[in-house]
């Protein structure tokens, strides 16, 4: 308590905040304000009544929502074990594990097998001498915010580690039900809302991607899927990239997007398979996804051809043969032919035999299904030309919907 004071004359104590309080009145941090009357000095000529202090007192948990949204102030910070942390995790939390991933396994095993006593001794017997670098790692990480903290419950970890930092005289807010409840709130934001989905495909190397991030740069809504798979979704989208994330923290960045998106405007996303690397699109996203209008971007051949060997071009012939290994049963004499073109240094060639390819599985899957589609021609590879072309034509509705769609961009 004695986050905030006010001193000053007095006012009705209303149900809500004060208005000098963060949050005004009636908002949520009413329940958390206490005003006290102010003795006056002896002597002093006496009012009605004497002015009043007013503190603050910051909630110590959080639920999911209300944790993310006010956490952008602070510092997030992850207390669970490096292993957890690397299968999913809050974008941009902090890891400060409480216990090593030994650590863990040890204290866990001796709750399941011995009992819950002998595990809490075990553990302060672990946390103990490391108690003095959490503090200071984390007074480095604060510099002066409010720190908000999660395990996997929101039980022992975070509570022993939200005591620890409040004894040190550091602001904590725990997140009710953590790492889990965290997950568990992913379907408000998507399902309960009415999106508007606009699904971008065409051919390989007519720049989709990097139109929509030219799009995105002039203030249109975009959500990069293939950004936060680090793969571009084809069998050599994984060249020049960083690792995958795991599925998990792949549908943990998605939510973090739309977090920040309104529904109320139009949202422009790359068609994809439901699997991008090794990560898997949820399914309730990918199925809005299929329902949604589709533009098809097109641009001449010889240009894409160009755009995949300044893509491409400049990755070992090793990188590529191990690409193309991968679709050689589809290639049938195309993958000799490949490889080939690879040892001779002619990568021009080998683009051609994967843009063929592509291109004849994109066509097969324009005709899967019955959804309408509008298509756009790109006259220039200039993505940013192509950029400010599709936001005119669809703000003027000249985007008209129709023919046949395709499901996804297959490999």
């Amino acid at each position: 308590m004695g986050i905030n004071t006010h001193i000053g004359e007095p006012r009705p104590f209303r149900a809500g905040t004060p208005p000098h309080l963060p949050g005004g009145t009636g908002s949520a941090e009413s329940k958390n304000c206490v005003t006290l009357p102010v003795n006056r000095p002896e002597g002093e000529s006496p009012r009605r009544s004497g002015p009043v202090i007013s503190f603050y007192r910051m909630k110590q948990t959080l639920p999911a929502d209300e944790f993310l949204s006010r956490s952008r102030q602070g510092v997030v910070i992850d207390v669970r074990s490096p292993g957890e942390y690397r299968s999913g995790h809050i974008p941009g939390a902090v890891t400060l594990p409480l216990f090593s991933d030994a650590e863990r396994a040890e204290v866990g095993t001796l709750y399941t097998r011995v009992g819950r006593n002998e595990a809490v001794e075990r553990g302060l017997e672990i946390v103990g001498p490391k108690m003095a670098g959490f503090v200071r790692t984390a007074r480095g990480l604060s510099a002066g915010k409010t720190l908000y903290i999660y395990c996997w419950r929101g039980g022992m970890r975070s509570g022993s580690m939200a005591w620890l930092m409040r004894t040190a005289g550091m602001q904590v807010v725990v997140l009710e039900g953590g790492y889990r409840a965290y997950r568990r709130s992913f379907a408000a934001p998507l399902g309960g809302r009415p999106w508007r989905f606009i699904i971008v495909g065409g051919f390989t190397g007519c720049g989709k991607s990097d139109v929509l991030r030219a799009m995105a740069a002039r203030g249109e809504q975009v959500l990069d899927l293939e950004a936060l798979a680090s793969h571009k979704g084809s069998v050599f989208g994984a060249l020049g990239q960083d690792a995958q994330p795991t599925t998990e923290e792949f549908i943990n960045r998605i939510h973090h997007c739309f977090r920040n998106l309104d529904p109320s405007r139009p949202v422009w996303i790359e068609g994809e398979s439901q699997t991008i690397g090794h990560v898997v699109v949820p399914t309730e996203l990918y199925r809005m996804m299929q329902s949604a209008p589709l533009v098809v971007f097109s641009l001449d051949p010889a240009a894409r051809l160009r755009r995949l060997v300044a893509e491409y071009g400049c990755f070992g012939t090793g990188e590529l043969a191990e690409a193309f290994a991968k679709i050689a049963k589809r290639l049938g004499d195309g993958y000799p032919r490949a490889l080939q073109c690879l040892e001779r240094g002619d990568i021009e060639g080998a683009a051609v035999i994967a843009m063929n390819y592509y291109d004849k599985c994109y066509t097969r899957s324009i005709h899967k299904e019955g959804r309408s589609f509008s298509e756009f021609f790109i006259p220039a590879d200039d993505p940013g030309l192509a950029a400010a072309l599709m936001i005119e034509k669809f703000k003027t509705g000249e985007l008209t919907v129709t023919g046949r769609p395709d499901k996804a961009e297959t490999e």
